[in-house]
């Protein structure tokens, strides 16, 4: 067994997916469903088999074993995702180079080089030279014990960086992709970050592969530097702690959405662990899709200021298309979230989450707060600034609903309000990919399941099954003859090694086959594959009994009375042949 095989199988992908998708149990077998990350759904239409380590979405039509998921999911190479499972379970890597590209080696040395610069940071800010920004955390009430938790560090200004990967042999283009150094013309490189507290930024599966840093001279200009995207980097599909945070998002069936590295870290440390947030960018519907794989449900608190609010408003919006219950959490007192825990205790901040008020209720106040609401015209604008969020729900009755209250918190009848609203809105339609197939017979269906979930039922199965020739006439003919090529080659395989050498409308019939219907393929028995053999040569042996009987008539109106004699006594032949073989089975 090759390294990929043995990995495979040691690697449980229900385990594996569940850390990224919410999966509940479907039938009595070993299939787990839950919503696609791959896509927008409000229904689960994503499905894992543990049987046969498999999962596929028949909305979006993604599907492969644990390595394809690990490898879509955390953007990473066939490579990198190897080592990442192999590393997560403990699993020996061989060093192998056919598994590497040039590629690979790109991004596994600038992985490397975050890794130092981690070391590096949290050196410097636990040396002589983090002393000031020992100081700045201690006021904002970051403990050492957090500041190590989260990986903080500090930036000085010697360049120590780049004097560090240079001495560590990284070549010239490995140091320029990382985005943590920058070219001088003259040739030589600078940090990137110089004079700022470093907050690490991870992936889901918890690889560093960014910084925040935030000055500590007053007088340095921007007040926050992110690295730039990079080969491993994607600014717009990242949140800050999702990777520490997708637990405690479970565990509360909500996540807390705020606006800085400091309020994560200090609403996280008070307790509150599914707290996140964007890495300096504006949300996207990619970090929101990233949340809702964990749970369908959010609170934003914002900082309370003109730019907090702004932020809050934008970012409805971008939930709401993604189909997330959206909250809203205005603080009093002026404290944004980390100030507000410190303050009160995560057990009052906790309660203040509990109570969050619906999003359409804050936006009907900042649209009160805009507009003239003691005149018409004032109210109908007011209607129009609350209108896209309304047309954003994708729930038809919610949006209904919303849209009486809109009317009522107003002013305006209900009546010209829902005109208005139906108007610009239409009927929104979802609208859900699904596979088109062929119909299989059960047969089929219970033929490849039994030879996919017990490989040691194909020497009695398929040797016979491809004597018969029946499979020629199935609607997964080209699935069989591949079956029948993989086991002739004496190569073992399972649903990804034979998945991986079909056409998409064939995939698409196995996927079918062994994967959508609630039932597990482990309830299958032997019994039912000889049964099925069985009414396949029953099926043969009446297409050669009708085939005779045609050509017997054929003979008899052409006059060939010698012709037709002879397959008279063929056909009564193989009638006996089959009483006799009939009788033996009884």
């Amino acid at each position: 067994m090759d390294f990929v095989a043995q990995l495979k199988s040691s690697v449980d992908i229900v385990q594996v997916i569940g850390e990224y998708v919410r999966l509940k149990r479907s039938g009595t077998g070993g299939r787990y469903i839950g919503l696609c990350p791959f896509h927008n759904e409000k229904s689960p239409s994503f499905s894992v088999n543990g049987s046969l380590q498999f999962f596929k979405c028949f909305g979006c039509g993604m599907g492969g074993d644990v390595l394809k998921f690990v490898m879509e999911m955390d953007r990473l190479s066939f490579y990198e995702a190897l080592k990442l499972l192999a590393d997560r379970h403990g699993i020996p890597m061989p060093k192998r180079a056919e598994y590497s590209d040039e590629e690979t080696r790109l991004r596994a040395a600038i992985y490397q080089m975050h890794e130092i610069a981690v070391e590096i940071f949290r050196s410097t800010l636990e040396g002589p030279a983090g002393g000031e920004v020992r100081g700045y955390l201690a006021k904002r009430g970051v403990s050492p014990e957090v500041a190590r938790e989260f990986g903080l560090g500090y930036a000085d200004r010697g360049g120590g960086l780049a004097r560090a990967f240079e001495q560590r042999g990284f070549t010239a283009e490995q140091m320029e992709a990382s985005g943590l150094v920058g070219r001088r013309e003259s040739g030589g490189f600078y940090d990137r970050f110089r004079g700022r507290l470093m907050f690490p930024i991870h992936s889901e599966a918890g690889k560093t592969i960014g910084f925040g840093g935030r000055a500590i001279d007053p007088g340095d200009e921007p007040k926050y530097l992110n690295s730039p995207e990079t080969p491993i980097y994607k600014k717009s599909a990242v949140l800050y702690n999702l990777h520490r945070a997708k637990e405690g998002i479970r565990k509360a069936d909500r996540s807390v959405l705020v606006e800085g590295y400091m309020d994560v870290i200090g609403v996280a440390a008070s307790g509150v662990r599914e707290v996140v947030a964007s890495c300096g960018t504006a949300l996207t519907g990619e970090q929101v899709r990233s949340l809702k794989r964990h749970s369908g449900r959010i609170v934003v608190n914002f900082d309370p200021d003109a730019a907090g609010g702004n932020a809050a408003e934008r970012s409805i919006g971008i939930l709401l298309e993604e189909g997330i219950h959206v909250r809203i959490l205005q603080l009093d007192g002026g404290l944004d979230p980390d100030e507000y825990c410190r303050e009160h205790g995560a057990e009052v901040y906790r309660a203040r989450l509990d109570q969050a008020g619906n999003y359409f209720h804050w936006l009907a106040d900042r649209a009160r707060s805009k507009f003239d609401m003691r005149d018409a015209e004032g109210r109908v604008a007011a209607f129009r600034f609350l209108l896209p969020a309304v047309q954003k729900l994708t729930d038809k009755l919610e949006r209904l609903a919303v849209v009486n209250d809109v009317a009522g918190y107003l002013g305006l009848e209900a009546g010209l309000v829902l005109e208005n609203f139906r108007k610009a809105a239409g009927q929104r339609d979802e609208k859900t990919l699904r596979a088109i197939v062929e119909p299989l017979r059960p047969v089929e269906k219970i033929l490849l399941n039994l030879l996919l979930v017990h490989p040691e039922y194909r020497e009695g199965i398929l040797p016979p099954l491809r004597s018969l020739g029946e499979t020629l006439e199935f609607a997964t003919r080209n699935i069989f003859e591949t079956i029948f090529t993989l086991y002739e080659a004496n190569a073992p395989f399972g649903l990804a090694e034979l998945d991986a050498r079909l056409s998409e409308k064939d995939r698409n019939l196995l996927h079918s086959a062994v994967l959508a219907d609630e039932s597990s393929g482990e309830s299958v028995s032997m019994e039912q594959g000889l049964a099925c053999l069985a009414q396949l040569e029953s099926a043969r042996m009446e297409k050669r009994r009708t085939a005779l009987k045609a050509k017997v008539r054929e003979a008899e109106r052409a006059g060939n009375m010698d012709e037709a004699m002879r397959l008279t006594e063929e056909l009564c032949r193989l009638q006996s042949n089959e009483g006799t073989a009939g009788e033996a089975r009884v």
